[in-house]
């Protein structure tokens, strides 16, 4: 058996598993994911980031004051791990781009003799050749390309999403990660964020907005019967990879 014929066939059993959940839930709303701890998930990874020297926090003397602090009483903002942390997606991107270029080029060249070489080998070109000495050797090559390439490209999206600190850097800096779904019909979708926030950039209202999250990570998407709709079947996929034309 081929090894195309292999994998043809290892995609058909997978496929197959999933054509029996899939069948066995026809009529069947999409089942919304339960409430889990990221940091439970399999292949969570605490985040790792150069860090500053630590250093001790001053306390003024006869004071009620805390250094740093923003009120009197206490700040209500997301400040230690579980905390819930509200985040402002806006994302508004447009890109246009319109590429062309364009390639050329000519070769020759001709090796020849004259003089006594040429003589000699003359006598030993046969007669009805039209090779002469002063052209022994040619060639002649040329190339042309025309690459054409454009891009327009248009996302936007507003949205809150409810976060959790998932873990307080030594910095101070938090992590925060965030899942929401929302089920119509028979169609989920789905909001992820996740990243790395300062808490000055949070504001009173224990908000942030998504353009000041370093190492951002905001995936949209769905599942159901749209989503299944809008996707190529597995064999077009698979052909698609496959196939060099």
């Amino acid at each position: 058996m081929s090894p195309l014929a292999i994998l043809l066939l290892g995609t058909t059993l997978l496929a197959g598993c999933s054509t029996v959940d899939r069948l066995a839930n026809v009529g069947e709303q999409p089942k919304l994911s339960a409430i889990k701890d990221p940091t439970a998930a399999t292949g969570y990874k605490p985040v790792s980031m150069p860090m500053p020297e630590p250093q001790v926090a001053a306390y003024a003397p006869n004071s009620l004051w805390r250094s740093g602090s923003r009120a009197f009483f206490k700040d209500q903002r997301a400040a230690r791990v579980g905390d819930i942390l509200t985040v402002k997606v806006t994302i508004g991107d447009k890109a246009e781009i319109d590429n062309e270029t364009k390639r050329s080029r000519t070769h020759s060249e001709n090796v020849g003799l004259t003089g006594l070489p040429a003589d000699a080998i003359q006598k030993v070109i046969p007669s009805n050749s039209t090779t002469t000495p002063a052209a022994l050797v040619g060639d002649t090559s040329s190339s042309a390309s025309d690459g054409k390439g454009s891009v327009n490209r248009s996302e936007t999206l507003a949205t809150n999403v409810a976060t959790v600190v998932t873990q307080v850097l030594p910095n101070g800096n938090m992590v925060i990660e965030g899942k929401q779904e929302v089920r119509v019909n028979f169609e989920v979708r789905e909001l992820i964020v996740a990243g790395i926030i300062r808490p000055e950039d949070i504001a009173a209202d224990n908000t942030i907005d998504s353009t000041k999250i370093a190492e951002a990570r905001i995936a949209y998407g769905g599942r159901g019967q749209i989503t299944d709709v809008q996707q190529p079947r597995l064999g077009n996929q698979v052909m698609d990879i496959l196939l060099p034309f």
